[in-house]
């Protein structure tokens, strides 16, 4: 039912041009009130809560995955190799944990989200989940001494006070039909893109002030032996490819450029997989992203195979950003 209504959301916003405009009042309602909420927040009618570090959101103002989680754990590893001690916070989306919770070595997707896991996984930063983000950044002060705060997600989140703003872009999908909720994918109107310190576009930038990233894939790992091979040797081999993530087809076109042939199975993002979801009667190589390995581990075969990505930004948004924190700092 959820991937049903995703389906037709996507189709309103990214496709068709007449449906939104009957939803026009509910879209200038949101707007209203996304603007009043953010003036109470300014004004000191809601409270907000600064730390004693650099806080940086990483974040978008458009529903969907942009690839906000893999540049965070670019900066932190850039942040990490610059001095600084940074820890990462997470809202912990399809976890169970309600409270504030650092993420361990033993933590699960079920207890503290998909994305926590990975992030965890993949960096050497502590990790913290909590509904309410600034909870989770002040567990981290407490327990970890972390000097910065990186957020994956939160732009909207305006309880925490933040230093850096940096929005990630669909450079596909863009703002769709440049409508807010619920008539349009906006979070929040288009004037707040002149307000953040970086636009990061993920794909080709269209406009000067955007920074381009590019995903990059070069090899796939066995969930079950942990072997390791190019992408490659894929090539001219049947294989399926599964994606719960924000924006399916983008795993799927990263698989193609690399010149394999997949038959693909989008799933909603975050979407909890069971065994049988992913077994084929034919025994085909099955291709997974990240996001969706750390779910699928414990019931894995020897033709599973997780595909790790990284990205690349130019290295003057980094120089740029180290003298933004270091004025912050």
């Amino acid at each position: 039912m959820k991937q049903f209504f995703t389906r037709c959301a996507h189709y309103v916003w990214y496709k068709d041009i007449y449906i939104a405009t009957l939803l026009i009042v509910f879209t200038m309602l949101f707007i209203d009130v996304s603007r009043f909420r953010r003036f109470l927040y300014q004004k000191g009618f809601l409270k907000s809560t600064r730390l004693s570090c650099p806080v940086i959101i990483v974040g978008n103002i458009s529903v969907g995955g942009t690839g906000k989680t893999p540049l965070v754990m670019a900066l932190a590893d850039y942040l990490t190799q610059a001095g600084y001690r940074p820890g990462i916070i997470s809202r912990g989306y399809g976890g169970k944990n309600k409270e504030a919770v650092l993420v361990t070595e033993h933590s699960t997707p079920q207890e503290v989200g998909d994305e926590a896991v990975l992030m965890a996984k993949r960096t050497a930063c502590p990790v913290a989940v909590a509904v309410e983000r600034v909870k989770a950044a002040e567990l981290l002060r407490e327990k970890t001494g972390c000097n910065l705060i990186l957020s994956d997600d939160g732009l909207q989140h305006y309880a925490l006070q933040r230093d850096i703003e940096i929005v990630v872009l669909d450079g596909q999908r863009r703002f769709g039909n440049n409508n807010c909720l619920p008539g349009g994918p906006l979070r929040e109107p288009l004037e707040r893109l002149h307000e953040v310190n970086f636009i990061v576009v993920n794909g080709t930038p269209e406009q000067e002030r955007e920074i381009p990233m590019t995903v990059l894939a070069e090899n796939a790992i066995n969930l079950k032996t942990n072997a390791q091979k190019p992408l490659s040797d894929f090539i001219g081999k049947p294989c399926h490819a599964i994606a719960g993530i924000g924006n399916p087809s983008r795993f799927f076109e990263l698989l193609a450029t690399h010149g394999l042939t997949t038959e693909n199975h989008p799933f909603p993002d975050h979407h909890v997989f069971k065994a049988k979801q992913l077994q084929f009667k034919n025994g085909f190589p099955v291709l997974m992203t990240e996001k969706d390995a750390v779910k699928c581990t414990e019931f894995a075969s020897e033709n599973h195979w997780v595909v790790p990505i990284s990205v690349h930004l130019p290295e003057t948004f980094f120089s740029q950003l180290l003298t933004l924190v270091k004025q912050t700092s």
